[in-house]
């Protein structure tokens, strides 16, 4: 994968190495916490609503260093980061629309105070409404290759695109017309919004070259590599690493085969319109 060349905004927050600070709420983005839980380790919702509701109550969030990173991890983070805030940027203009971005992308390690709770490197990357920032510990890219065989530096930016996917449905107000959907089942709001993100960061992926110059572009075994990352974190797939069995109603990111294909769709069309999880009939 290409992304050396690429454009730093600094639109980082790099918490790495300060201690872990809960704050008290739960709200819209515990639930997102929750299923992100479940997505990344295949940990019961309620187990992570449970933990994030036991935080310290009203604690300071620390503030890490703001800028671009030094070292490789994190200059990889804010590189991929920029490119799909300027790839929205350009969608957003073309629609007549202004793209903000997150207000940050967060690097802690463990755990970290959030607007959502209490966030933890078991529930893996995630994006808080409350405060419109995506967490990452860098860690999980370990998690990515030895727990899940989703290999490459473009797993890993899939990773990123589909959190800042979640930003984008946020400024669209998909967040919220997935909770009044429910959370859970095979045809939920949450799995509904889970696959649109995988979409958008396919479309993310067909519209990087260009907007790049570029500086920061997948080739067909990237996207590959992107393909088998969205399948390592399919409901189904990790339900049967867990417990040996599949239980769709409990679904809440939708199965391998789905996320692997709209993932597909988003690379191949480049249009976020053909990302319309939400219109009627089956996923």
């Amino acid at each position: 994968m290409r992304w050396g060349g690429g454009r730093e905004s600094g639109n980082i927050e790099d918490r790495r190495g300060l201690g872990p600070v809960g704050v008290g709420g739960l709200g819209v983005g515990g639930v997102v916490l929750a299923l992100v839980g479940y997505f990344v380790f295949g940990i019961d919702p309620s187990t992570t609503l449970s933990v994030v509701n036991g935080a310290q109550p009203q604690a300071e969030q620390q503030a890490g260093f703001r800028g671009q990173p030094k070292d490789e991890a994190g200059r990889f983070v804010d590189v991929i980061s920029t490119s799909v805030d300027d790839v929205w940027t350009a969608i957003f203009k073309q629609e007549g629309q202004t793209y903000r971005p997150p207000a940050a992308v967060v690097l802690y390690d463990q755990s970290t105070g959030t607007g959502c709770g209490l966030g933890q490197s078991a529930m893996g990357p995630f994006y808080c409404p409350q405060d419109q920032k995506v967490y990452l510990d860098l860690a999980f890219w370990r998690e990515l290759e030895t727990k899940f065989g989703a290999q490459g530096e473009a797993a890993r930016a899939y990773v990123i695109a589909h959190e800042i996917g979640h930003h984008v449905q946020n400024l669209l107000g998909a967040t919220g017309q997935a909770e009044r959907m429910g959370a859970r089942g095979a045809q939920s709001g949450s799995v509904r919004l889970e696959l649109q993100a995988d979409c958008y960061a396919g479309v993310w992926a067909a519209h990087a070259p260009e907007v790049s110059g570029g500086q920061v572009q997948l080739d067909p075994k990237d996207v590959e590599d992107g393909l088998r990352a969205a399948a390592s974190v399919g409901d189904d797939t990790l339900q049967r690493q867990s417990t040996g069995r599949v239980a769709p109603d409990s679904f809440t990111h939708g199965s391998s085969e789905q996320r692997m294909r709209w993932f597909r769709t988003g690379v191949t069309t480049g249009d976020p319109a053909a990302c319309d999880t939400f219109r009627g009939g089956s996923l």
